[in-house]
């Protein structure tokens, strides 16, 4: 019931003020998760925004109106205004009031409201992928166009509960080990496995589409794993890059029965079609100089190579445009998305949402942290002045240059050096995006830079080093944001990074948060210009692991020197 002491302001433009010094702050943060997104997270007040993809998203993980107007009565000071009541009710009353199904070979869209039919039959985002009306309820659907409509679909507001169904694929016997190759006990977690049953619905048509949402080192790997021996069929498995193909073709020799003749890698650098596929975004879309915007690209093929039944998005919220648009056109084949963190920069999640499917299964990242599964991680961003030198420089700067002068700001390096003083005999990962500033950092580190040129072999060399502890210390950049396994990483220091970027902040944390064999704890550390655009889009990539319950320390130069 409202009452003042609580910590939630609901408010007509469906905002939500939530106090962060309350004690009913971590409950309400955890309800609101579920079905609201977080937009501004300074120090006291959160704010959150409650969408029509949030309630979307919510009513097909199985929340309903009533669940969510609950979690806003129980946390909320006041009264809820009527008109985000009524707007939460709508809202989530409109999903699954269209429906797709199959009869025979037909795919139909239909719903039990005939006035909106006969709108979904003139509006014009939808017509043109429609084949035919049968009835008031039912119309034929264009061959091919089963995901396009499901774009138009939620673009005017009325998302489709898809239950039209899957191919099988081809029959591929899989099981999970007991054990591993190397003899080490293996078994599901209880929320891998929640997460893989709540994707495969039994084989149910309600299932076989979503994205699970899973922190960083939490495993999304073994959910995608126990998905496939659940389906027992031939996958295609999409990742960011090679490092992550190999990584792929590793774990599912070492803990499924897959054998390595079943496994196959389709990258720039080999070309192997087998029964359980690996390959990357970038091969996928790769086309030759000159193509133009409507030029082919050559190995979307291999999305028709074998009869695939699952196909699996791992870090889907890195979904290129033209993977996408071919996603449309294979509606029929099941489709699992993994990520740490649905925020797409690109404003594309309304994608994910129709062409991958909705948000099966969710679980904070403090939850797992607690649970003892991922490291306790604590945050620091340490505010430098810029250097005297350059200050004239960043006041005539462009603003589009600004950030890159704040970023290589030489007053960061004392502080880098200072920090990775106090945590000497630990595994260091010094993060970055510029590449003259990460030579430098090297050089002066003396030790190995891993970035886009380096070749994948002596990648996989310098990453085994890490993890043997050969070499304790590597500077890398973007390129090890996603999908690198360095289980004994415990500090991260980010010296720059793509702008105002949120998920990639969340993807640099989770480079060191697979739990230690030692228990101790995990340090990120992000060293910002103060007074500077640095400082400004250091607070919005901070944004997402707020939400997650994170707190940044923040310090200063002369805290640290």
């Amino acid at each position: 019931m409202p009452s003042s002491s609580n910590p939630l302001i609901v408010q007509g433009d469906k905002s939500l003020l939530l106090e962060v010094q309350n004690e009913r702050y971590e409950a309400a943060r955890d309800a609101l998760a579920r079905f609201a997104e977080l937009e501004k997270s300074p120090e006291y007040i959160h704010t959150y925004r409650i969408t029509p993809l949030s309630l979307w998203n919510a009513a097909s993980s199985g929340l309903s109106a009533a669940e969510i107007l609950a979690h806003l009565d129980e946390f909320s000071k006041y009264s809820l205004p009527s008109n985000v009541v009524r707007d939460i009710e709508e809202y989530i009353g409109r999903y699954g009031r269209v429906k797709l199904i199959r009869e025979g070979e037909n795919l139909i869209v239909t719903s039990e409201d005939t006035t909106l039919m006969v709108e979904i039959q003139n509006h014009k985002a939808t017509a043109r992928y429609l084949h035919g009306r049968l009835d008031a309820h039912r119309t034929l659907v264009a061959p091919g166009r089963r995901g396009h409509l499901k774009q138009a679909l939620l673009q005017i507001g009325y998302p489709a509960e898809d239950l039209a169904g899957y191919v099988a694929g081809e029959d591929l016997p899989i099981s999970l080990r007991q054990r591993t190759i190397s003899g080490k006990p293996f078994y599901l977690r209880r929320y891998q496995e929640e997460s893989a049953e709540v994707f495969h619905a039994g084989g149910a048509a309600q299932g076989g589409s979503g994205v699970i949402v899973l922190p960083c080192g939490a495993g999304k790997t073994i959910v995608g794993m126990a998905a496939m021996a659940q389906l027992q069929t031939s996958t295609l498995i999409l990742t960011p890059n090679t490092v992550a193909v190999r990584q792929w073709m590793n774990e599912l020799v070492d803990k499924t029965s897959l054998t390595e003749d079943l496994v196959g890698e389709y990258s720039g650098l080999q070309k192997d079609i087998r029964p359980v596929t690996v390959s990357t975004y970038q091969i996928l879309t790769y086309r030759k100089r000159g193509a133009g915007a409507e030029g082919e690209f050559p190995h979307f093929g291999l999305f028709s190579a074998r009869n695939w039944g699952l196909i699996i998005y791992d870090e889907v919220h890195l979904l290129p445009a033209p993977v996408f648009r071919i996603t449309a056109e294979i509606q029929a084949r099941r489709r699992l998305g993994l990520t740490a963190t649905l925020v797409r920069e690109d404003g594309m999640e309304g994608d994910v949402f129709s062409l991958i499917g909705p948000q099966k299964y969710n679980v904070p990242w403090k939850d797992l942290e607690k649970q003892g599964w991922i490291a306790t991680a604590i945050c620091h961003e340490i505010r430098v002045p810029l250097a005297e030198s350059a200050r004239m420089e960043y006041a005539v700067a462009l603003q589009r240059e600004k950030y890159s002068v704040a970023a290589h700001n030489s007053r960061k390096l004392p502080v880098l050096q200072a920090i990775l003083e106090r945590h000497i005999g630990e595994n260091v990962l010094v993060i970055g995006m510029y590449l003259n500033q990460l030579d430098e950092i090297a050089a002066l580190l003396q030790a190995p830079l891993i970035n886009g040129q380096t070749p994948v072999r002596e990648r996989e060399k310098l990453y085994e080093a890490f993890r043997t502890g050969t070499v304790k210390t590597l500077v890398v950049s973007k390129v090890a944001n996603f999908s690198i396994d360095l289980p004994d990483a415990s500090v991260a220091i980010e010296v720059s990074g793509t702008f105002g970027s949120r998920q990639e902040e969340a993807q640099r944390l989770g480079r060191i948060l697979r739990p230690k064999s030692d228990g101790g704890m995990a340090h990120f550390y992000t060293i910002v210009t103060r007074e500077t655009v640095d400082q400004t889009f250091a607070a919005n990539r901070q944004r997402f692991l707020t939400e997650q319950g994170y707190k940044y320390e923040i310090l200063y130069e002369n805290e640290v020197l």
